[in-house]
């Protein structure tokens, strides 16, 4: 009887435990690493946003507005940049995550399989 529970025990931690752990080990990195990015983002809109503000708080003639305009068209050009390569980061680490959790998925699926011909 002892062994039978042993078994039961370690199949059980095969198919549901270990397979669970793994996911939410994989679950936390996506989530730090999103997180991250983020954060990162959000701060370089800021900086962005509180530089342009410096510039318009400068404008004192029209020597000062043309060239507070030409930065508010350099910041939009940078923005739109730093958005594209925020999204394409954010895209990169969603699909990383998806394909570590398919390939997990695949991978319990295939060990409860095998456990089941036991």
């Amino acid at each position: 009887m002892n062994k039978s529970t042993e078994k039961t025990k370690q199949q059980f931690e095969s198919v549901f435990v270990s397979p669970m752990r793994s996911y939410t080990l994989t679950a936390l990195d996506y989530y730090d690493q999103l997180i991250s990015a983020q954060m990162d983002a959000a701060r370089a809109y800021s900086d962005m946003a509180l530089s342009q503000a410096r510039t318009w708080l400068d404008v004192k003639d029209a020597d000062s507005l043309k060239k507070a305009m030409e930065s508010q068209q350099k910041t939009a050009s940078d923005f739109m940049e730093r958005v594209k390569g925020d999204t394409e980061k954010v895209t990169s680490i969603s699909q990383s995550f998806a394909q570590e959790s398919q390939k997990q998925a695949e991978e319990t699926t295939k060990k409860a399989v095998e456990t089941a011909k036991q």
